[in-house]
């Protein structure tokens, strides 16, 4: 929330109460009160602009500009039920804040950011009848920057893609609850110079869940970022909720089922063939020393890089890695892998992070396929499972309710342990077991993770190798 909408709600309460309680007290400074509560309003309008959580408080503050009813009783405790009732919509409407707030990174390094659109010529786009049509693939990157005592100004990089042209619903969410949405500080400057240092810098590539734009992930990624990572976030459009082209276009999701078939699985077989040539193409992209702008170009090691993702995106990393050995690590955040995939044997190191058993009840499709790769690797591989978080908790998804509504959410459906403190601990994870496959330099894994209370894991049994201890699950 804005310090102009926290200000609004407070000045609305107060007069509030003072109108519910003592209506007759002080009537000309209560009108005085009204007065200033409306410049907090017309300044709240015309510098943070519209936004629908702020209709309750608006029409709480002109209700308090009324005098007191003198009519009969029953007419008098109607009207005070009624201003108690808009007064506690003031209040809940903000549990959906129009601006929410993302928790700064806490890595060393403060942390830029920029945004690619790259077009495959080589590729044609299946979700559209236009034959002419080439499939795009939208990268953000996130990297580790110059810390500077004053960022400089300049426009912000939206939090999501097409303010005001979103799709009717966002990943489920009524895109008009995002209206102010651009307003997000990502906790990152664009286009700031990439921090001096390591040479070149260790590149991440993020596939996101099912349906999820890449802004979800915008906390977990500067997280990453500061731990001095650059970090490419991926949009896949028409599977993505929102995602603008290159060519300026909003689109949503499209899903594309053949004739007969049931189930959607197939599908997502198809559709994670399709996320897996997106990573592969991003990775030829910063091959390309002129697909990148200053300040990354020359920068980044593009020879070997770690794939990453959560939930569906979990799976096309994995399928990355076993396809292309440019990927030199894959990590998949409460993923289920599709197809064939379970069956492939993994040589090169690999991350199960899952959210609680107890909470997010993996199916066994999810436990099955996972189980299978792990106990089919022959490098090194590694299981945790964070207790208290759920398959939300890596997203950004907890942080769209003010923190009263995050802790009603906890109750119903897990992840009491906070999608600020999940990403962190899933920040210093991914970070020990990328160290060494990217940077060469070793890390202890297992103590990064011993730091963490109630999280469970550790090394798994390799194929042909020693038997270590597995994580619970």
């Amino acid at each position: 929330m804005l310090i102009l909408d926290l200000i609004l709600l407070t000045v609305v309460l107060i007069l509030a109460g003072w109108r519910l309680f003592a209506p007759a007290a002080q009537p000309s400074v209560r009108i005085a009160g009204v007065g200033l509560g409306f410049v907090v309003a017309v300044a709240q309008w015309l510098l943070c602009g519209f936004t629908w959580q702020g209709l309750p408080a608006y029409l709480l503050l002109a209700l308090c500009a009324l005098p007191p009813l003198r009519n009969g009783r029953v007419l008098r405790w109607t009207g005070r039920l009624s201003f108690c009732g808009i007064a506690a919509l003031s209040v809940g409407v903000w549990n959906l804040p129009a601006v929410p707030t993302l928790p700064r990174p806490d890595g060393r390094y403060a942390v830029g950011t920029e945004i690619y659109r790259w077009t495959d010529i080589s590729r044609d786009e299946p979700h559209t009848v236009d034959p002419t049509d080439r499939r795009s693939v939208i990268a953000q990157a996130w990297y580790p920057a110059v810390r500077r005592e004053t960022p400089q100004s300049g426009a912000r990089l939206a939090y999501i893609d097409g303010i005001g042209r979103l799709p009717a619903k966002v990943s489920g969410m009524p895109s008009f609850l995002m209206r102010r949405y651009g307003q997000i500080d990502t906790n990152a400057e664009p286009y700031a110079p990439l921090a001096p240092g390591k040479q070149p810098w260790p590149v991440v590539i993020f596939s996101p869940g099912y349906g999820a734009p890449r802004a979800a992930y915008t906390g977990l990624a500067t997280q990453l970022a500061s731990r001095g990572f650059v970090v490419f976030v991926l949009d896949h459009p028409y599977e993505s909720a929102a995602t603008e082209l290159p060519d300026g276009r909003v689109v949503g999701t499209r899903e594309i089922l053949l004739p007969g078939e049931r189930s959607h699985i197939p599908y997502m077989v198809r559709e994670q063939v399709r996320r897996t040539a997106d990573l592969r193409f991003v990775i030829d992209q910063l091959a390309r020393p002129e697909a990148l702008s200053s300040p990354l170009r020359g920068r980044v090691n593009a020879a070997k890089v770690a794939v990453i993702g959560h939930s569906f995106g979990g799976a096309a990393a994995i399928e990355a890695m076993s396809e292309d050995p440019r990927v030199v690590a894959a990590a998949n955040i409460d993923g289920t892998p599709y197809g064939d995939l379970p069956d492939r044997q993994l040589t090169r190191p690999f991350l199960l992070l899952q959210s609680d058993y107890a909470e997010t009840h993996h199916s066994t499709f999810f436990l099955n396929g996972n189980g299978k790769l792990l106990a089919n690797t022959t490098a090194p591989a590694f299981r945790y499972e964070i207790r208290r978080a759920n398959h939300f908790s890596f997203t950004d998804a907890y942080f769209y309710l003010a923190p009263p509504g995050r802790w009603l959410l906890a109750q119903a459906m897990g992840g009491a342990r906070g999608p600020a403190e999940t990403q962190r601990v899933v920040a210093d994870i991914l970070a020990a077991f990328l160290s060494e496959p990217l940077t060469g330099t070793a890390s202890d894994l297992a103590e990064t993770a011993a730091r963490y209370e109630d999280v469970s894991g550790g090394a798994v049994k390799r194929k042909g190798g020693a038997s270590v201890p597995a994580a619970a699950g």
